[in-house]
């Protein structure tokens, strides 16, 4: 019986100091349990992705120096440890077994990712053999990460003679991750008859979320043991050798999309706020949809007492929109503050030389609203030193109906990648564990509110509608004709592909904000602004 401790943890990049003492507190953690080998995930030193800090020669010293500062608690436990390792042929994504005072064996990870969100080749380079280590007598091969959606490395490890697999893991959430984790495990599972222990971490990094949920398999492909979503544990698991499988445990019980991305919103914010050391938040509670789901998230993430929320109404403000904002408020005990925007609105138009009582209508006017309410929530960002969380949308921001310095301010954009029908059901998830949202909030018709008797579908098919458009133009790279050829008005499919097309410049100016579908705005998604494509034809 091999008794494996998995550390399950959030490792902040760059605070290599503050990793250090975290690894070495689990490692004590770990000796009282008797374990034989603890685990940590991919690059856990330093946190991931450490991206150009890998190319400082202070960096480099600091993970030197923990390193051997590690390496002198390890008398009496084996630790298998991510890191960055500096040789003369270049930087390695490592992972080494640390033992007896010393590193024992050095694994690099062979498949590095240059897609999506991962830049691994600008910093490091491949290893090529596979890494295999012994603890009592278990011959264990090595992984790391993009190994194991790839054949070769696992085939390697079992050619050189490994009896269980470990794969160590930064492996960034989204809606579909869980489940293409399992899917990938499987096929390698199938195709070498090995156990997999699946190690991963739990933090938000950015625009990144890391969600946990470490996995063991045994040789058929059954899991066996699973540790819980977004959740820091030492988690404990026995490796039966004779058996080729994992003690059995109670599993997780299964979980909604919607419970995964309401949970992964909750710890982007959360570590945001608290890695970045601001000492609360706030954000304009409009009484739409957007920014009360913003509101629940916050709250649920950093607890009230540092949530700021602020009403900012016009004259074309709705009574319904006040009391809406005011009752959610109330509901989640935060403080409200409400500043008229109707002194700054007339004091610009007077300036551009048009009527504050009956200013033209069209988009000038509009704006210049939304950016009245962003200098006033600017200026009590700087007055508190709160954080300004940005309400915008992933439709929104797709087709470009957000104003530039107005609606887009703020630090951390908490649902720029979360479609508008998923946002309606994020707040029916969040209802069911504490009602917060009212009917009237979740019916109404979605307005920006900045002129008279204004709604979304005067200007924009139904979200119903829009969304699936964007899904197959944005996330999955569609053409035209492809997405026409799926049931949609050639008509709109056009509009809506110039719009998402003409929008990028914005796109380029909002805050960072958490990845949850395939397919984020940002490093994910990067297309010129100066382009001379004809997405239309």
């Amino acid at each position: 019986m091999l008794h494996i401790a998995v550390g399950q943890f959030d490792f902040l990049v760059g605070g290599i100091e503050a990793n250090t003492q975290k690894i070495l507190d689990v490692m004590k953690e770990a000796k009282q349990a008797n374990v034989d080998l603890l685990v940590f995930p991919e690059l856990a030193l330093c946190g991931y992705p450490p991206e150009g800090l890998l190319l400082r020669e202070d960096f480099k010293q600091q993970i030197k120096n923990a390193l051997k500062i590690i390496q002198a608690q390890t008398n009496d436990i084996s630790i298998l440890l991510g890191h960055p390792d500096y040789t003369e042929l270049g930087i390695y994504n490592a992972a080494s077994l640390i033992a007896d005072k010393k590193i024992v064996a050095t694994y690099h990870k062979q498949c590095l990712p240059n897609y999506g969100v991962f830049d691994e080749r600008r910093y490091f380079k491949p290893g090529n053999s596979p890494g295999l280590i012994k603890v009592k007598n278990i011959s264990i091969g090595i992984l790391i990460c993009e190994d194991l959606w790839h054949p070769g490395p696992i085939l390697s490890a079992k050619h050189a003679g490994a009896e269980l697999i470990i794969c160590i893991n930064a492996s960034p959430f989204d809606e579909t991750k869980a489940q293409e984790r399992i899917r990938a495990l499987k096929i390698n599972i199938a195709e070498t008859n090995l156990p997999v222990l699946y190690v991963h971490g739990v933090s938000g990094q950015d625009d990144l979320v890391f969600d946990g949920g470490s996995l063991a398999f045994d040789s058929q492909g059954t899991l066996t043991a699973h540790a819980d979503f977004f959740t820091e544990k030492l988690w404990l698991v026995d490796f039966k050798q004779a058996e080729h499988t994992f003690t059995p445990q109670a599993l997780p019980a299964d979980r909604s999309i919607e419970a995964f991305i309401y949970q992964a919103l909750v710890l982007a914010v959360r570590d945001y706020v608290v890695k970045n050391h601001f000492p609360g938040v706030l954000l304009g509670l409009s009484g739409g949809i957007d920014s009360a789901l913003v509101l629940a998230i916050a709250v649920d993430a950093l607890g009230k007492d540092r949530v700021h929320a602020v009403t900012l109404p016009s004259r074309f403000t709705s009574e319904l929109s006040l009391q809406l904002a005011s009752s959610l408020a109330q509901t989640l005990a935060v403080r409200l503050t409400t500043l008229s925007i109707e002194a700054s609105f007339s004091a610009f138009l007077t300036t551009l030389n048009l009527d504050p009582q009956h200013p033209p209508a069209g988009i000038t006017t509009e704006n210049i609203q939304a950016r009245c309410r962003a200098v006033l929530l600017m200026a009590l960002s700087n007055q508190s030193g709160d954080l300004l969380l940005n309400a915008s949308n992933k439709s929104e921001l797709a087709v470009g109906y957000s104003t530039l310095y107005g609606d887009m301010a703020g630090g951390f954009a908490v649902i720029k990648d979360v479609p508008k029908t998923m946002i309606y059901k994020l707040a029916h998830y969040r209802n069911t564990i504490t009602p917060i949202f009212p009917k009237e909030l979740l019916s109404r018709a979605p307005s920006a509110e900045l002129a008279a008797d204004q709604c979304d579908e005067d200007s924009l098919p139904p979200y119903s509608e829009l969304d699936p458009i964007l899904a197959l133009y944005v996330e999955q790279d569609k053409s035209l004709t492809d997405i026409v050829a799926a049931g949609f008005k050639k008509e709109v499919v056009e509009r809506i592909i110039k719009l998402v097309d003409k929008s990028e410049y914005k796109r380029r100016q909002i805050a960072v904000g958490p990845r949850t579908t395939t397919r984020a705005f940002g490093r994910e998604r990067r297309y010129p602004i100066t382009s001379g494509f004809n997405t239309t034809q």
